[in-house]
């Protein structure tokens, strides 16, 4: 696993590209470790928004993984089609997702789908929307604990005592996600995360005070991960475990995971002395960072993006390339990067073959 050349594919002449590679041993690599962190798959909830991929969900599964999150419907499709015991969308539905969902609920029944709310008018309309269905569903409270995206602060006990009350839900515990803590030292990333649930535990020991069932709590996602695997009584969540990427292994050096998705991208032009064109443009890796945390050259490292457009990525080379020449991409954000295509090629022991469909694109 420590092989600085690991990426490296020996019949590189048959995969196109632009071109998503997954390498299958790495990935199980990440679960099984994973695993090891938590020391118990129950109270594990990975999200699938990272891998999209119904062969990445079995070797999940395979590992005693039964929980899982998810963003979007065909990501829930996946998961009731993979027969995946428990199934979290990880927002609150609103509007036409509403009956997305309870389309999710009918035709999956061996699934137990639920999802987050935050709102007592939105709770409202998704338990009408439900017992018009004659279904149920089962919710968690998602609770803000200071990346102020989604979530309840004021009010959070009221609201589940209010889904409680709803003949079409059941509320059955607390979410709270803590992206927004992101430091690079993990002894601050660990006190800051610990800070910020302190209000989930004050509400749990309300909720337990009241006479009201043990809530189950979800909490976190890939930065947080080593925090809240120590705690005993709550679910993970992380995602990008399974494919790993640049951005976080800068921000969680503690964690044990390792790269395990590339874009294989291609020299097609050289404009101009020490510049060259790729054919990695916006629709081939994530672009929402700046243009300098994109992408890191695997076997050129000297290289540096300097701009792109929808199909091109220029690049500053140090020396000659010619049209042809195969660079190895590390995307600093693997998430929406695996999003923009619909297939890879999976790599085992160097050889890469038409492989995995990402069948939950969005």
């Amino acid at each position: 696993m420590s092989d600085q050349h690991w990426y490296s594919i020996s019949n590189i002449e048959t995969v196109p590209s632009p071109q998503l590679v997954i390498y299958a041993d790495r990935v199980l690599h990440n679960i099984q470790k994973a695993v090891e962190m938590i020391g118990d798959p129950s109270r594990l909830r990975p999200h699938i928004k990272t891998n999209k991929c119904r062969e990445v969900v079995k070797m999940m599964m395979d590992a005693g993984i039964r929980k899982f999150k998810f963003a979007t419907f065909e990501e829930g499709f996946l998961l009731g089609e993979e027969n995946a015991p428990d199934a979290l969308m990880a927002y609150q539905p609103v509007g036409p997702r509403i009956y997305q969902l309870i389309e999710l609920v009918k035709k999956f029944p061996d699934t137990q789908f639920s999802c987050l709310v935050d709102n007592p008018e939105v709770a409202k309309i998704i338990n009408h929307a439900f017992a018009s269905e004659g279904c149920r569903i089962t919710v968690y409270i998602d609770l803000n604990v200071g990346m102020n995206r989604t979530g309840i602060n004021e009010g959070a006990f009221e609201l589940y005592k209010l889904c409680t009350a709803l003949a079409s839900l059941d509320p059955v515990g607390l979410h709270a996600y803590d992206g927004h803590i992101r430091d690079i030292s993990f002894e601050v990333r660990k006190q800051k995360c610990n800070e910020a649930f302190k209000n989930v535990e004050i509400l749990r020991d309300k909720m337990i005070k009241e006479g009201y069932p043990k809530p189950i709590v979800i909490v976190g996602g890939s930065p947080s991960f080593s925090v809240h695997a120590s705690k005993p009584d709550v679910e993970c969540s992380p995602g990008t475990f399974v494919f790993w990427d640049k951005g976080y292994s800068e921000i969680c050096a503690e964690q044990p995971f390792i790269p395990a998705a590339l874009v294989v991208t291609r020299v097609i032009s050289v404009p101009a002395k020490g510049k060259a064109c790729l054919d990695l443009g916006h629709k081939s890796i994530a672009a929402e960072n700046d243009i300098t945390r994109r992408a890191i050259f695997l076997n050129k490292p000297a290289v540096k993006l300097l701009s792109q457009s929808e199909e091109h990525g220029i690049i500053e080379v140090g020396e000659e390339v010619n049209p042809g020449h195969v660079l190895y991409v590390l995307p600093y954000h693997i998430c929406p990067t695996v999003n923009l295509f619909t297939m890879s090629y999976t790599v085992n022991r160097g050889i890469a073959s038409i492989g995995w469909s990402i069948v939950a694109k969005h």
